[in-house]
């Protein structure tokens, strides 16, 4: 029976159920919130979301115009837009909890806040930058130091996040489990001069989206019964990644109703450092007293071998919930030692050529490491060995100077296209003097998109502005274009992603845990946690095969586990 009177008859829910496992099916089945999943890795949670919510539209539970179902990337937004379309509720609406503030805000800013939209900042580089200078810290913090300006932009954002204010931000600063590398004295006044700076130039980053919107239906009580009236029924994909002024939003969305479900897993809380916390999973039956709390635990993604050494980490950490394994037996991840980094990066790089040679595709294999610079090395020697690879890490895509550079000379040149000449020829010539350098994964990556749309008879216009177009389409949604080749990617950006055959490297100590940044972190109990999170999370990557390197001395958590 339709409880509201909106069941979508054209809906199987039989099949819609059939589809799941026994875990899944309760998960599909709690069709009205509040609904708590402990979703392990690799364990069918998107699945089992965008089952439910299809289950609940076949059986008029909820009205699928009126579900918003959120999470944190575009990617997997777009994938939960696929599944939902398959499923045949192609009306409810699934963004990155940003993307769905950002729509909301806009709409209503002319009434609530009048004047004019203000602009989106999409890279904090260039406001940065200008706050050093306001600040007279151009002796003290180099501009031109990627990794420094990408610091103080998180400094930045964990404070917004966290909700702390410049003039609090030293108090807070003091409770912090991992201190900045960036002199807290001077973070403060480089915060102060970014906002000001945001105020002067009537600009907005993503964090302000977050703070404006969840004031404005705090504030607007027109506002607030509009929306609320809109989205009744909420799904909330990792929420053990929720920040404090994220919760707050949803706080707003949700307001005294109880039709919410959250699917986390608090094994793989790894995002502390920005201001996520999984204090909002771990308290949610303390929230909602009657919510229904189902645990999927059945692996879907790794061998049983994999799973087994992934479960001995957490073992011993005393954290998450332990998988179960439902693939087929394959090899044991192996580990192996070396005496540098030199020799390591040889050393897998050796092997990968070998699995190359062997057919492997080499979108199928991925090198996870711990940091930034790990990967850089990592980079210099396929460029050296002329290897192809694309890397992923938590920076945003387009952001990064060498692509915005490109993009700019490409936005010139399409306001005057050369003569007779073919777009894709004038693409490739701007593209080549950025191929010289060490990292050129991003350019490449524009390059064989170009390549993509000029071979698909849909793409119109078959021009540079047509090119810029798609290309501006992608940075809203935030999905940059990405190659057939081996993928580099951080721990931290690998998390929800997966590769037959992963090479995790630099599993030593003092890197992993992490303790030789620069930085003065105390390795407290909780900190180290978080790092055996991270590892674990690393190792759960791995479909197939997992390959284990260190250097020197062997990361306690190995020296723990049942690899070594």
């Amino acid at each position: 029976m339709a409880i509201d009177g909106f069941a979508t008859h054209s809906l199987d829910a039989v099949a819609i159920l059939e589809a799941l496992d026994d875990d899944q099916r309760a998960v599909a089945l709690a069709s009205r919130g509040p609904v708590c999943v402990i979703a392990g890795a690799g364990t069918g949670k998107t699945r089992a979301i965008t089952h439910r919510i299809a289950y609940a539209a076949a059986i008029g539970t909820m009205d699928p115009q009126k579900i918003l179902a959120l999470t944190f990337t575009a990617r997997a937004a777009g994938e939960m837009r696929a599944r939902l379309r398959t499923l045949g509720v192609p009306t409810v609406a699934a963004r990155t909890i940003h993307s769905a503030a950002l729509k909301q805000l806009l709409y209503f800013w002319p009434t609530v806040f009048g004047g004019r939209t203000p602009d989106l900042i999409t890279s904090k580089g260039s406001f940065i930058s200008e706050a050093v200078r306001r600040a007279g810290l151009t002796a003290q913090v180099s501009t031109n130091n990627r990794e420094l300006m990408r610091d103080i932009a998180t400094e930045i954002e964990w404070a917004k996040v966290s909700q702390v204010a410049p003039e609090d931000f030293l108090d807070e600063m003091s409770k912090r489990l991992i201190k900045p590398r960036v002199n807290p004295e001077q973070l403060v006044q480089l915060y102060t001069a970014y906002e000001s700076i945001k105020k002067q130039e009537l600009a907005i980053d993503f964090e302000d989206v977050l703070l404006l919107t969840a004031a404005m239906l705090e504030e607007e009580r027109d506002v607030r019964e509009r929306v609320q009236d809109q989205y009744r029924y909420f799904t909330i994909d990792e929420y053990q990644d929720i920040s404090p002024v994220q919760q707050r939003l949803i706080n707003a969305w949700l307001g005294t109703r109880t039709d919410i479900c959250v699917v986390g897993d608090p094994a793989q809380t790894i995002y502390s450092f920005a201001g996520a916390t999984p204090v909002f999973l771990n308290t949610f039956t303390q929230r909602f007293s009657e919510a229904q709390v189902i645990r999927l635990s059945t692996g879907y993604r790794s061998t049983p071998e994999i799973t087994f050494a992934a479960n001995s980490i957490l073992r011993v950490g005393s954290m998450g919930q332990e998988l179960v394994a439902f693939n087929e037996h394959g090899s044991k991840p192996t580990v192996q030692g070396f005496k540098d980094e030199q020799s390591e990066i040889a050393g897998v790089l050796s092997d990968i050529a070998t699995l190359l040679t062997e057919g492997t595709a080499p979108q199928e294999i991925a090198v996870l490491a711990r940091t930034n610079a790990q990967l850089s090395a990592v980079e210099r020697a396929m460029n050296k060995e002329g290897i192809p690879y694309q890397v992923r890490n938590t920076e945003r895509f387009f952001d990064r100077t060498d692509v915005r550079e490109f993009l700019k000379q490409v936005r010139q040149a399409s306001v005057i296209p050369t003569e007779g000449s073919q777009w894709i020829d004038e693409l490739r010539s701007i593209a080549q003097p950025f191929l010289t350098g060490e990292s050129i994964d991003g350019i490449a990556a524009l390059l064989h998109l170009g390549r993509e749309l000029d071979e698909n008879p849909n793409f119109a216009p078959k021009t540079l502005r047509g090119y810029l177009r798609e290309v501006e389409d992608r940075v809203q949604q935030n999905n940059p274009p990405t190659m057939p080749v081996i993928t580099l990617a951080t721990l931290h950006a690998a998390k929800g992603l997966e590769w037959e055959r992963v090479f995790l490297i630099g599993a030593s100590e003092g890197i992993l845990p992490l303790t030789s940044q620069g930085n003065s972190v105390a390795l407290t109990d909780a900190v180290i946690a978080e790092e055996r999170r991270l590892f674990y999370v690393g190792m759960t990557r791995a479909k197939a095969d997992l390959h284990i390197t260190f250097r020197a001395q062997p990361s306690r958590f190995l020296a723990e586990s049942t690899l070594i």
